[in-house]
């Protein structure tokens, strides 16, 4: 399986984040809808794979769950789509490359996360609630849970967290923009998203799943949901744009850039 070094992955990363905004208004808002659904069919494939597995099993079925999770990201990548927690290493890089403008970047961080909550929003309820696969019995009660761990910490708790969840799924994009194939980008992809998701780090875009999901089965609140919701975007972006984006950004791009002057 051919691979790209790290330095040609900055590259690579950086040219992506430029044509991202550039992409016509309609075409960004239709396939931010489908980065967030597909996010929310990996996190229902989760819940529907663990809902009913025996307590007994403990941290065994997170990494069961974990390890399903990924199809919603390997969708993204080889099918198509925009996922904001992705745009934030991406775009980010392109920002402190000096190839797009501030307004670019906050134009596209803007939509693709409201075109995402529409494609979250969508799975949650007609999938989840009409459909009612995330209300019938032990997956309203896995659902629940979920939703509950999610809410139940404190803004620096979740933001932290958040870090932790956006620094593994960019690293994970990272590798995939370093394989030349499918299987070596899905290979990619794989691990750090189920690591993430076997730890139970916060992800902005599935977040706007789970909560509603739990919300239109009655059980929680929209305040709730807020309040989760603007930690987990903040600590996303500090994993995205600086952990991953602004330091292989200074390592791979500004300082291999530079000509080095003889002793």
């Amino acid at each position: 399986m051919a691979f790209h070094k790290p330095q040609k992955i900055a590259e690579i990363t950086i040219e992506t984040g430029v044509t991202k905004t550039k992409l016509p208004f309609s075409h960004l808002l239709l396939l931010g809808f489908l980065g967030g659904a597909f996010i929310s069919l990996g996190y229902l494939l989760d819940i529907r794979v663990i809902g009913d597995l025996p307590k007994e099993w403990g941290s065994l079925s997170n990494l069961i769950g974990g390890a399903v999770f990924p199809v919603g990201l390997i969708l993204i990548v080889l099918a198509g789509a925009e996922l904001i927690t992705g745009n934030l290493m991406s775009v980010s890089m392109a920002y402190y490359a000096k190839k797009i403008t501030l307004g670019s970047l906050v134009h596209n961080w803007v939509w693709v996360t409201l075109a995402n909550l529409v494609g979250a929003l969508f799975v949650a309820y007609f999938f989840g609630h009409v459909v009612g696969l995330t209300e019938m019995g032990p997956y309203l009660d896995k659902t629940v849970a979920i939703a509950e761990s999610k809410v139940d910490h404190t803004f620096l708790e979740t933001f932290v967290s958040a870090i932790g969840c956006n620094w593994l799924v960019c690293l994970a994009i990272w590798l995939a923009y370093g394989a030349d194939d499918f299987i070596g980008k899905i290979a990619g992809i794989w691990f750090p998203i189920m690591a993430f998701v076997a730890i139970g780090f916060q992800h902005v875009v599935a977040n706007m799943f789970v909560i509603p999901a739990a919300i239109f089965a009655g059980q929680m609140t929209w305040v709730e949901f807020i309040g989760n919701i603007i930690p987990t975007f903040l600590g996303n972006v500090v994993g995205g744009a600086i952990f991953v984006g602004l330091l292989y950004w200074y390592v791979y791009d500004k300082q291999a850039g530079k000509v080095q002057k003889p002793r």
